[in-house]
């Protein structure tokens, strides 16, 4: 199965081409991918980047059987450009689409290293995107629903697997990295204190377009007008009117 995959869900953005067997991840391909990780807006680097990707494959856009794309969560703009293209796309190819959860994606960044996967991505306010996972070899076993979370209650949720692996995926890695350790609990001791939570290598720590890929065969294919993006919060400026409003009761 040929699939495109697209990720724009935060300030990275990747694009890759694989060949997909859903009967025999041995047989899995990775034909092609690029990686952008600029400050340039998505909506002028993804579509003209996967297009010089295909062509670079000689693989015409046609051959596509399916196109899968982070739907969520992430960056509120991110996320409608990226399901807008693929939305633009399946329609016009006929063919289905695949929504693919952020961070279930990031998790196939670390196939075959046995772990909890924290998949982190910082959604600001003081609250991370996060969902946990334990990976054994090429098994992925979800252990929570995708969730915006304190940093104070993933310290807790964490402090669970103390006796294993733990690594810290996503481009909220590093920040949660930094502050988990600084977490205390009423009594003043550090929750993590005898949690090991490592960093994702350099190279598996972001998004990236060949995990989403990887991870579409366990979602179902759906219509380009099926297709919808996934908020765990409302947008910042419907958040601020409803303060706003709450304010001037």
């Amino acid at each position: 199965m040929l699939i495109l995959g697209l990720d724009s869900s935060a300030v990275a953005g990747s694009c890759a081409l694989c060949d997909i067997d859903p009967e025999n991840s041995g047989n899995n391909k990775i034909i092609a991918g690029c990686f952008i990780n600029t400050r340039q807006t998505h909506s002028q680097t993804l579509l003209p980047m996967a297009e010089n990707m295909l062509k670079c494959a000689e693989i015409d856009i046609k051959s596509l059987d399916c196109i899968a794309v982070t739907c969520g969560p992430g960056s509120f703009t991110g996320i409608r450009i990226g399901v807008a293209a693929v939305k633009g796309l399946a329609f016009a190819l006929n063919i289905p689409c695949v929504g693919v959860s952020t961070l279930h994606a990031l998790a196939y960044n670390l196939l075959g290293m046995d772990c909890i996967a924290c998949a982190v991505m910082d959604a600001r306010c003081g609250q991370y995107y996060n969902a946990l996972f334990k990976i054994k070899g090429n098994s992925i076993e979800r252990l929570t629903e995708d969730r915006a979370i304190s940093n104070e209650d993933l310290a807790k949720d964490l402090a669970q697997y103390k006796t294993e692996r733990i690594i810290l995926v996503g481009d909220g890695a590093e920040l949660a990295g930094k502050l988990l350790n600084n977490v205390q609990d009423n009594g003043g001791e550090a929750l993590l204190n005898s949690v090991q939570a490592e960093l994702a290598p350099l190279e598996l720590r972001l998004q990236k377009a060949e995990s989403v890929c990887l991870a579409a065969t366990e979602y179902k294919k759906v219509s380009a007008k099926e297709l919808l993006p996934v908020y765990l919060r409302l947008p910042q400026a419907e958040r601020e009117r409803l303060a706003r409003e709450k304010g001037n009761k």
